[in-house]
């Protein structure tokens, strides 16, 4: 991998690698140097500090343990629509946070269906708002993830050793101790430790379902700094408190394994003659059948309710909606440029690929913060809301997509560049008729993860518009706070099917273009 490309090849990657730094630690420093002592902070932020650790850890905890049986009873099981199950735990990050959100209010909100079925039976109603309703929205979110990280594990253990363990007659419990708790002992951290750094950082949970002194993340209360009280200093310390969350978060999560999502396996049905048993059998089919229904029934609400409320939708929304959807494009545009760049540089300088993935240990909101500090001396931070959305959402997907582009690169290089050098092949021409033709299908799945990450954005967009420039996911939530719930269901819906759309058009074009 030491062949040289094309003798520009790391000024792009070294222009690319600045911008990344100066978004991941520029802002932090302009944070830094703005955040007050840590005496300025109250109890009530101590108590948001203490609440952001402890539900990422309960909600990490409980998606790990849920999603043990759910993906044992997968990996192990053979049915009709199995695919399109697992192809569903595939996208938790296409599914926009907001929506997840509505969805879970339309089933267990004061009116959804569990209340109504509590109700029924004379029972008391549950309470989805508070650090109830962001531990649940946080295990539907995440659930699906750790499933599938899970079954992963699952799918890359050899057929052989079940066999072996069926001529050994091993029973359900031998098995799991000498074949899949090994497993799990090395998949299982890494799972944890990823969902733990996600929940830490899922601002648009808290925003809705949090709130109040017991229900308070670092950074709700950052954008509450902000919009309430307009106190810069108090916001950059908690912005700095919330990166020491992280950074440990991410220190924790480089010391294990998580396996790739692309990895092979999950269609691979082992046969399991310990699983032919009755009492096997109906365990297996209790948590996928309870898995499928806490994921799709919100879902389900979202496409009833919202089909109803599309025909009422105010005007706003549709203005929102172009937003969204040129911040999106304008975003993974701008992810997919500062990626390749980052790639191609990184094959002869593997330090660059190391800065690209520097974001990960950012939170959206910090990074936020830092460049609301530095453009308030210069403009007003609100005219530059969009093409600020667009960039910090653009430099959290990075780490995403060069995953993505780095192996396809790699394997490029690795089967077509001594002949490409035998021939002369190098600079632009090399990367046009060599190298671009066989990233499309990592190019197409790059582009359309990076904007339906941005469509769903309700983080950076919360700090800097102004009311007449929302996108969706923001109208959608200021829809909720006045209680025109039927619209909201409405305009979710809008935004999935926008979200899902602009992921199939970019997928498919890679893959067509391939």
């Amino acid at each position: 991998m030491a062949r040289r490309i094309f003798p520009i090849a790391l000024w792009p990657g070294l222009i690319a690698a600045a911008l990344v730094a100066a978004l991941s630690f520029g802002t932090l420093v302009a944070v830094a140097l703005r955040a007050e002592s840590f005496s300025a902070l109250s109890k009530f932020d101590w108590m948001a500090v203490r609440f952001t650790v402890v539900q990422a850890l309960l909600s990490a905890f409980l998606s790990v343990a849920f999603a043990i049986p759910a993906a044992r009873a997968l990996a192990r099981r053979s049915f009709l629509g199995r695919g399109v199950l697992i192809t569903l735990l595939g996208a938790p990050f296409i599914l926009p946070t907001i929506v997840a959100i509505l969805g879970l209010t339309a089933v267990f909100g004061q009116s959804g269906f569990v209340s109504k079925l509590l109700q029924w039976a004379g029972l008391e109603s549950i309470s989805i708002y508070g650090f109830h309703g962001v531990i649940l929205a946080h295990v539907f979110y995440n659930l699906p993830l750790a499933t599938r990280l899970l079954l992963q594990g699952w799918g890359a253990i050899p057929a052989e050793r079940f066999r072996l363990a069926s001529s050994l007659h091993f029973g359900p419990s031998e098995v799991f101790r000498h074949i899949e708790r090994p497993m799990l002992k090395e998949i299982v951290p890494g799972a944890f430790t990823v969902i733990f750094l996600i929940c830490t950082t899922s601002f648009a949970v808290a925003l809705t379902f949090g709130g109040g002194p017991k229900a308070t993340t670092v950074e709700l209360a950052i954008y509450e700094a902000f919009r309430y009280d307009f106190n810069l200093g108090k916001a950059s310390l908690l912005a700095l408190v919330q990166v020491v969350i992280c950074a440990l978060a991410v220190a924790a999560s480089l010391k294990f394994r998580v396996p790739q999502m692309g990895a092979g396996g999950l269609n691979r049905v082992v046969q399991r003659f310990d699983a032919m048993t009755l009492r096997t059998r109906a365990v297996d089919l209790f948590w996928i059948v309870a898995v499928s229904l806490f994921l799709l029934m919100p879902l389900l609400a979202i496409a009833l309710r919202g089909a109803a409320g599309m025909a009422d939708l105010p005007a706003s929304i549709w203005g929102a909606a172009f937003r969204s959807i040129a911040t999106a494009m304008g975003s993974a545009a701008l992810a997919i440029l500062l990626s390749l760049a980052l790639a191609l540089s990184a094959m002869r300088w593997r330090g660059l690929e190391i800065i690209g993935m520097s974001s990960i240990a950012a939170s959206p909101l910090v990074m936020g913060t830092g460049l609301y500090i530095v453009l308030f001396a210069l403009t007003d931070p609100a005219d530059w809301a969009l093409p600020i959305t667009a960039l910090v959402n653009a430099v959290m997907s990075m780490p995403f997509i060069l995953r993505a582009l780095g192996p396809a690169l790699a394997g490029a290089e690795r089967d077509y560049g001594r002949l490409a050098d035998s021939l002369g092949v190098t600079g632009l021409n090399r990367l046009r008729l060599i190298l671009l033709p066989r990233l499309r299908v990592a190019m197409g799945f790059s582009a359309g993860l990076a904007a339906a990450l941005s469509m769903g954005d309700l983080g950076v967009i919360a700090l800097f518009a102004r009311p007449e420039a929302a996108t969706l996911p923001l109208q959608i939530y200021r829809l909720m706070g006045s209680y025109r719930m039927d619209q909201a269901m409405g305009a979710a819906l809008l935004l999935l099917g926008l979200s899902l759309g602009l992921f199939y058009i970019f997928d498919r074009w890679g893959k067509h273009r391939a």
